[in-house]
């Protein structure tokens, strides 16, 4: 299988076109901070909970069931246990490598039915990486949109979010934003508790990861409207802190024209988000 590296003294990035354009491999200072399986193919059977991946044309969660946006009727498939429609479609598929050294792939005119093209940058300069992700509508037609990036970052890790509002239930189609408050109030770094949400008014840089007497990372976001999707469970080894561009239920919140909704792309316009990862060297 085909895998790209791209390196500094200080960081090592191995991205595997052919499974999503995902990041197998994310090490700093020699140290492995993304939650990384022995073996590539382990991508394949369990996708949503390894190395880092794009989401796209859409983050989170959608209902798994047919719905009509304008003329077209969306009809997805159900691909993660609680019977949703998680994480777009582009997460496994196949990606070609640019001359430039871009990654991109086209999809969509399926159970999606506009066609879009996805595109990824990945720049690894000295001690910081940047992921620049760009969503493009094909059609002719407008299209929802939504655009981000799913890593797994290792524990023992401390976190904070800088961000001021909080939807608090992935899982519930029907939350608000609401102020932070008790175990939502990651402002200040600490353990991550088992919880699942999603963060926005954010400051910059929006997250903060310490892993102990190895590195700290700063996160850094830059898109027309940002969240921070993270979720931490006793059951995995690691936490999702994952950019991105609309709230979960993201096509719900755009039909009932709710704050956090999917943008709406018009034919040939583009969605764009970058995620800027600092890193730091610890004593």
């Amino acid at each position: 299988m085909r895998a790209l590296t791209f390196s500094s003294e200080a960081l090592e990035v191995v991205v595997l076109p052919e499974i999503g354009a995902r990041l197998h491999r994310l090490r700093a200072f020699g140290h492995d901070l993304l939650r990384t399986p022995d073996q590539q193919n382990v991508h394949e059977a369990d996708p949503f909970f390894w190395g880092a991946y794009v989401m796209a044309p859409w983050c989170n969660r959608l209902a798994a069931r047919p719905i009509r946006f304008g003329p077209r009727r969306i009809d997805l498939p159900s691909n993660f246990p609680d019977g949703s429609a998680i994480h777009g479609q582009v997460y496994l598929r196949p990606w070609q490598v640019r001359e430039d050294g871009r990654l991109t792939v086209r999809a969509g005119g399926d159970e999606w039915p506009w066609r879009y093209r996805v595109t990824q940058h990945l720049i690894v300069s000295g001690a910081e990486l940047r992921i620049e992700l760009e969503l493009t509508n094909l059609d002719d037609e407008p299209m929802p949109a939504g655009l981000g990036i799913h890593p797994w970052f290792r524990k023992p890790v401390r976190l904070a979010i800088h961000g001021a509002r909080v939807f608090p239930d992935n899982l519930d189609g029907g939350t608000r934003q609401q102020p932070v408050d008790g175990p939502l109030d990651l402002r200040a770094l600490g353990e991550m508790p088992d919880i699942d949400a999603t963060w926005t008014d954010l400051s910059d840089p929006a997250v903060e990861l310490v892993w102990p007497h190895i590195a700290d990372v700063l996160i850094g976001v830059e898109a027309s409207t940002t969240f921070i999707a993270a979720a931490s469970s006793s059951t995995i080894d690691a936490i999702a802190v994952e950019p991105q561009t609309h709230a979960p239920h993201g096509l719900r919140r755009l039909q009932a024209q709710e704050p956090g909704g999917l943008a709406v792309l018009a034919p040939e316009e583009t969605l764009s988000l970058a995620a800027r990862f600092t890193f730091g060297r610890l004593g």
